[in-house]
């Protein structure tokens, strides 16, 4: 095999909830990741340079050992003393720290594409050992669906397949440190923590009115003070037909779920017409194995 063409999906959290900050920095999670069916794609090929090239549909993106795609690329490339020189291209439509995995989903997709394209023989689980090298997201990247997260959002246990369903998502034009976001989290005892058992039991039963009346994100606690454009993205959604609209990971993200196709794509004009984000996409939930 001399090229491969490989899918990076995107995630949202259906819930998050932050339970302590660790005596190293950082912080101990619970979270429900849900991958969601919008994509970058990543192009690999092997070449005779020997080397590591790289190029991005976004001129801004780093396309050296800065970029995550090039870090799980050089590490199997150690590892297992890949000769073949390699080059990537990378079609980005995943919005830019945008709090949904973007460039964890893309060093997890060229961990899946190398490890087919070189015949390592690497099963799933010996990947998301690898992918936990590059980031904390990688791993989940790497499994894919629906699957709740603790640790530092390392430890992973799959749940049954969320209830399918339309999802919008827009980006409003702002960007967020997620270590900003981090350092001033406030955790006390007048912390509002979202409720991850629930939320979890609500999924096994498949029903999407419970789910949605239970999401939480415990980090817009901080986001949504400093950057009020996200409420009033949430606002916008809730009052077109999203049975609840949430921030996605740190943010700026900020997805709705709805029950009805039709009144999803009315809310995805309306949203493109508001003016209030930059990146607007209707999507839908991906529970689909690689």
């Amino acid at each position: 095999m001399k090229e491969i063409s490989v899918k990076a999906l995107a995630k949202i959290n259906l819930g998050l909830d932050v339970v302590r900050r660790r005596e190293d920095g950082y912080h101990e999670v619970r979270m429900i990741m849900q991958t969601i069916h919008l994509f970058d794609r990543l192009e690999i090929k092997k070449t005779s340079s020997g080397g590591i090239t790289m190029t991005t549909n976004l001129s801004f993106l780093p396309t050296n050992e800065n970029n995550l795609v090039y870090q799980a690329a050089k590490l199997l490339k150690d590892e297992f003393g890949i000769r073949d020189g390699i080059d990537i291209r990378l079609h980005k439509h995943i919005p830019v720290s945008a709090g949904m995995a973007g460039g964890s989903t893309d060093a997890a997709a060229v961990l899946y594409g190398m490890n087919r394209m070189f015949q390592l023989g690497l099963k799933r689980d010996e990947l998301m050992r690898r992918g936990v090298k590059i980031g904390a997201d990688v791993p989940y990247c790497i499994m894919r669906g629906t699957a709740l997260a603790e640790g530092i959002g390392e430890k992973l246990t799959a749940l049954p397949p969320m209830v399918k369903c339309p999802v919008l998502i827009a980006k409003p034009p702002i960007s967020v440190s997620t270590k900003f976001v981090y350092e001033h989290l406030k955790l006390d005892e007048t912390t509002v923590h979202p409720d991850i058992d629930r939320l979890v039991e609500d999924i096994r039963q498949k029903d999407l009115a419970k789910i949605a009346a239970d999401m939480g994100n415990v980090l817009e606690t901080v986001t949504i003070p400093n950057y009020p454009v996200i409420a009033e993205i949430k606002e916008h959604m809730l009052r077109h037909g999203a049975v609840n609209a949430m921030m996605s990971g740190s943010g700026p993200t900020v997805f709705g779920l709805f029950e009805d196709t039709a009144q999803a794509r009315e809310a995805y004009e309306s949203m493109q017409a508001s003016g209030l984000a930059r990146q607007v996409y209707l999507t839908s939930i991906y529970n689909n194995a690689r």
